[in-house]
């Protein structure tokens, strides 16, 4: 489906072969650059080898989003009675979720293509693969046809990593160890699923199979999950996963896999855990190999491109955007690197921020996080003033999760009296941490924070209750 829809996308053919700006790949980053490009009034190329929208459209950010909502809408239905909502023979089809999500997909996808096509980008579904300069520009061939951009944005984006376990090639070849892509397109659940890697990715995907009636195990080789998050949030959130079914191994190697099994390393002892299926989530490395970067010499640290804040390489003319540079792997951040390759290529004056990213892990209940947790802005030196409040201060969140033992988080600079932080552990908390970031990036003081006023009854309301809290030092 996705492929016809990208097919349907290319409905010219490309009739020059010299271009202002060539874009190597069409995820977030990508699209979105070649968009802008197009707007401002610049030849531009598109190249994408899979399918517009990249990883996160088609197999990460928004297809996760869409099972996950399909089981939470499942999981109210079973606990209807907490919110007096009584119903009978509660159950979910595996099958028609799926299909829910490739017909977001297939809308999503049609609707980048269609704004490519409107802003004048031309589109080459194809490999690209940088064979050198010339005196035009960069050279890229695609096939058998060979194209030259004064400028040329990486954005190749990033892909699994895959550990040397003993088995595990072998497992992935027979299917029973899936990564993220199979996984989001399985239509019968496995009655037992083992999650390598308590990052984003595998908690993410776990929650959905937790909820959906799946016996979920995790294993990660740290002594906590959920990457450098804020510790107190993540202690929370591990006990509501847990109180949901899920269970964890902790400071646990995964050291071979056979069918059927995965054999685990903790302290020195081994034991095995059974299990129908298998999700690889260790993370993502940057995807930089095979594009010929060593043709045009651009540097690379530990397999990704290296790049300043205006997003330009050591290459003259050529940027890189998104996962392949590896900074922030997060959809959003190469949305804004896409904006300031552009302006850096059109002269006008942007830099890269990235003090104030937002990070969301979309488990059941989300954290969110801005800035500097309270461990981070402590080994910077920071005279930190923390508050940390019960989500229970919010009259929204009260009465829209019953039982809920959420927290607010606020970091200050007690010397600036200005916010370097917050993470929230709370449904909906992903839609209003933007605010702190604005806090963050605005340098505002806590006397001028509170002077916004937030809608009342909203969850986001949490922020007034802690600001009203600061104290300082």
């Amino acid at each position: 489906m996705i492929s016809q829809t990208f097919a349907m996308c290319i409905s010219y053919k490309v009739a020059m072969i010299n271009y202002d700006v060539i874009v190597l790949g069409g995820g977030p980053g990508g699209y979105l650059a070649a968009e802008h490009s197009g707007q401002a009034g610049l030849k531009t190329l598109c190249i994408e080898d899979r399918h517009l929208g990249g990883t996160c459209l088609n197999e990460g950010c928004i297809p996760t989003k869409t099972l996950l909502q399909s089981a939470k809408t499942y999981a109210h239905a079973l606990r209807g009675d907490l919110y007096g909502v009584r119903a009978e023979k509660v159950t979910i089809d595996r099958g028609a979720v799926i299909d829910r999500k490739e017909k977001v997909i297939h809308t999503l996808v049609a609707g980048v293509g269609a704004a490519l096509k409107a802003s004048r980008v031309d589109l080459v579904n194809g490999r690209g693969v940088i064979t050198g300069r010339s005196a035009e520009g960069v050279t890229v061939q695609v096939g058998q046809e060979l194209y030259t951009g004064k400028n040329l944005i990486l954005a190749t984006g990033s892909v699994n990593a895959r550990p040397p376990i003993p088995g595990l090639r072998e497992a992935l070849e027979s299917g029973f160890v899936l990564t993220n892509r199979e996984l989001l397109c399985q239509r019968e659940a496995p009655a037992r699923l083992a999650v390598i890697g308590g990052g984003v990715i595998g908690l993410e995907m776990a929650a959905y199979c937790q909820l959906t009636g799946t016996e979920v195990t995790v294993v990660e080789m740290l002594d906590h999950i959920a990457g450098p998050n804020d510790g107190d949030l993540v202690k929370v959130l591990q006990k509501n996963l847990e109180r949901d079914g899920m269970k964890f191994h902790l400071e646990t190697k995964v050291v071979a896999v056979r069918e059927g099994t995965v054999v685990c390393e903790k302290n020195g002892q081994t034991f095995e855990l059974s299990a129908d299926k298998v999700l690889l989530a260790i993370g993502r490395k940057a995807n930089s190999a095979g594009l010929g970067l060593e043709t045009v010499g651009v540097e690379l640290e530990r397999g990704a491109v290296v790049t300043d804040a205006r997003m330009k390489t050591n290459a003259p003319g050529i940027y890189a955007v998104g996962d392949v540079n590896g900074k922030y792997m997060l959809a959003h951040t190469a949305y804004r690197e896409a904006e300031v390759a552009v302006n850096t290529i059109l002269g006008k004056a942007d830099t890269m921020r990235y003090e104030a990213i937002p990070s969301v892990l979309y488990t059941v209940p989300e954290l969110s996080s801005v800035g500097l947790s309270e461990a981070e802005a402590k080994a910077q030196g920071r005279h930190v003033s923390v508050v940390k409040l019960p989500m229970q201060y919010s009259g929204r969140y009260v009465a829209e999760n019953e039982g809920g033992d959420g927290i607010c988080k606020l970091v200050f600079d007690a010397k600036r009296n200005t916010l370097l932080g917050a993470q929230v552990l709370a449904n909906s908390s992903s839609e209003f941490i933007v605010a702190a970031g604005i806090f963050i990036e605005l340098e505002l003081t806590v006397d001028e924070m509170r002077e916004f006023v937030f809608p009342h009854p909203t969850v986001c309301e949490i922020f007034r209750e802690a600001l009203s809290q600061y104290k300082g030092k």
